[in-house]
């Protein structure tokens, strides 16, 4: 929609009403508040939610990969057959043997329930990026060291070089009954995954040292499997599925935390669909606002008509007036949501300080700290949702401009 110079110039002064229609001015000005916030609050919110689903793939799938094969009753013994089927698989890049089983440890007279994962030295080293204390090349095979989650060391008060007392619940047999099984180790490592609960339970160790904790000779619990696609996991891993039917059965990440991540696909759509509730009730104050603005131009409008003003000129000039304002105010929504996503901790901390409160408590929210991922698809279709609704609240009022009678307003004048 081209608008002429004659149309621009007063378009431009119908959005800055003189004094007599401060009113009018204030409403305008209210409306576009209103579209900057409810903008800003549909680009946060969704960035927030997008941030929570791929920071919890991220860490989730990123420690237990795409999928895992366990077999039936707990133990795989023919694991390396297993291991080479599962590596000769299309489409799997990485497969590795895992064991993991809840323990419980013990330090300076604390004790804590712990999982314990037994590790090739290839996927221990893989924690390097999320290392803060200590040395991973420590975790040697008979070495009896171990790498623990932070939020566990900070519960046990142990540091690195510290001896931790593991203890293995199904212990040997003895006339006297079962006696538990207990190994000292060496922390040689301290992680922190972003997970709390990963990181206030987690003892990992290299696999041979697994076996001989839990007296499983050469087995393993589960094979631990990534893929080239994981949103097409179960297609890629459907063929060996088949193979190991009676054997081992195949879990894939959707399964296994299914529930957390069908929740957030609900809760995203929810906080989606109420969201935009906001920038409707914003384009509702940009009708009123332009209602207003006729009511208060009808005699200017007629005196336009009468001086060679066509319906189209005032039907653009009503349309451009109302629609700036959505622009405008998306705009400034847009930069808004941007501005807080940058400085969002900064911002959890202040008001937490303001309201004495602990808004982000990771034992609760899974993650250490509030994450963000803006999706610009997801961005572009809130600017157009805002648009669109600016631009049909303009029709109402700009066709009733239009159609004004310069006769029937102007008969007494």
């Amino acid at each position: 929609m081209i608008l002429s110079p004659f149309e621009w110039t007063i378009a431009k002064r119908y959005m800055l009403p003189g004094r007599s229609e401060a009113f009018i001015a204030i409403v305008a000005g209210i409306s576009l508040v209103a579209v900057m916030l409810g903008v800003a609050a549909l680009v946060i919110v969704m960035s927030v939610m997008n941030g929570f689903r791929a920071e919890l793939f991220d860490k989730i799938v990123g420690l237990n990969g795409h999928a895992i094969i366990q077999a039936y009753g707990g133990r795989l013994d023919n694991w390396q057959d297993v291991l080479t089927q599962v590596r000769k698989t299309p489409g799997v890049t990485h497969a590795s043997p895992l064991i993991e089983q809840p323990m419980f440890t013990t330090f300076n007279g604390r004790s804590e329930g712990i999982l314990v994962r037994g590790n090739l030295p290839g996927d221990i080293a893989a924690l390097k990026d999320k290392l803060k204390d200590g040395s991973l090349a420590d975790l040697r095979p008979g070495a009896e060291n171990v790498a623990i989650g932070s939020r566990l060391a900070q519960n046990l008060g142990a540091q690195v070089g510290d001896t931790i007392t593991i203890i293995n619940p199904q212990g040997r047999s003895t006339p006297f009954g079962t006696v538990p099984r207990q190994i000292a180790y060496r922390v040689a490592a301290i992680f922190e995954i972003g997970v709390y609960d990963y990181d206030e339970s987690f003892v990992v160790m290299p696999v041979r040292d697994a076996q001989t904790l839990l007296l499983t000779g050469d087995t393993i619990g589960m094979i631990e499997v990534t893929t080239n696609d994981p949103d097409h996991v179960e297609r890629i891993l459907a063929p060996l599925e088949r193979q190991l039917a009676g054997k081992a059965v195949v879990t894939d990440w959707k399964t296994i935390n299914a529930s957390l991540f069908e929740a957030l696909a609900v809760e995203r759509v929810a906080m989606f669909v109420v969201l935009s509730i906001i920038v409707l009730v914003a384009v509702f104050n940009i009708l009123s606002s332009l209602i207003m603005l006729v009511r208060a131009k009808t005699r200017d409008i007629a005196i336009l008509r009468t001086m060679g003003a066509t319906r189209g000129s005032l039907l653009k000039i009503f349309v451009t007036t109302g629609f700036i304002i959505g622009a405008l105010g998306t705009l400034a929504g847009v930069i808004m949501g941007f501005v807080f996503l940058y400085f969002r901790q900064p911002i959890v901390h202040g008001v937490e300080i303001l309201t004495g409160q602990n808004l982000w408590d990771p034992s609760i929210r899974f993650l250490t700290e509030l994450p963000s991922r803006t999706d610009p698809v997801e961005v572009a279709v809130i600017c157009v949702l805002a648009l669109v609704l600016s631009f049909l609240a303009t029709l109402y009022p700009a066709f009733k401009a239009a159609s004004t009678d310069p006769v029937q307003v102007l008969r007494y004048e």
